[in-house]
């Protein structure tokens, strides 16, 4: 996919609303070789989806491994709105908290208090995170009112070809 079509899809409306959402589901392939999709919070850069973790989390072997990966961003609602976006992770060791770990965690609903205290249990239990960055390869949204699934489109298409004109 070139990237003036990846920006075409990513600039779209729904696209953008997804994109300010809290939580992506991240796939990846584990090192014993099976598949595996966590939710974890992420945030939107306007070129990059930037998602944190702890420097012992599991899946960064993986990642180091593998590093393609495919993110699902979507709604609980019906039509559902889907974002479905292909990359590459490269990771990104930093001290302390990076600034998108406390942007991304901005959305839920904490009051001032709330988010004080939340802020100083996370300062004093990280030493240091990584940031997995992943940059899109490929996109599609899928919003069932004017984007559907590729294959939902084909047996539209071959319906279509059966009816008498």
């Amino acid at each position: 996919m070139h990237a003036n079509e990846i920006t075409e899809v990513l600039n779209r409306p729904i696209s953008q609303e997804l994109l300010a959402r809290d939580l992506t589901r991240l796939a990846y392939v584990a090192k014993d070789g099976t598949p595996r999709n966590v939710p974890i919070g992420f945030t939107w850069n306007g070129a990059e989806i930037v998602m944190c973790t702890s420097t012992n989390a599991p899946k960064l072997a993986s990642l180091r491994a593998n590093p393609m990966v495919a993110l699902t961003i979507d709604t609980e609602v019906h039509p559902p709105k889907l974002l479905l976006i292909r990359g590459r992770a490269e990771l990104d060791v930093v001290e302390g908290i990076p600034a998108e770990y406390l942007e991304m965690n901005g959305s839920y609903q904490m009051t001032p208090e709330q988010r004080v205290v939340w802020e100083a249990e996370v300062r004093s239990l990280y030493d240091g995170m990584v940031r997995i960055v992943v940059t899109p390869t490929w996109v599609k949204l899928i919003d069932f009112e004017t984007t559907l699934p590729s294959p939902v489109e084909e047996l539209i298409r071959q319906r279509a070809e059966r009816r008498p004109a």
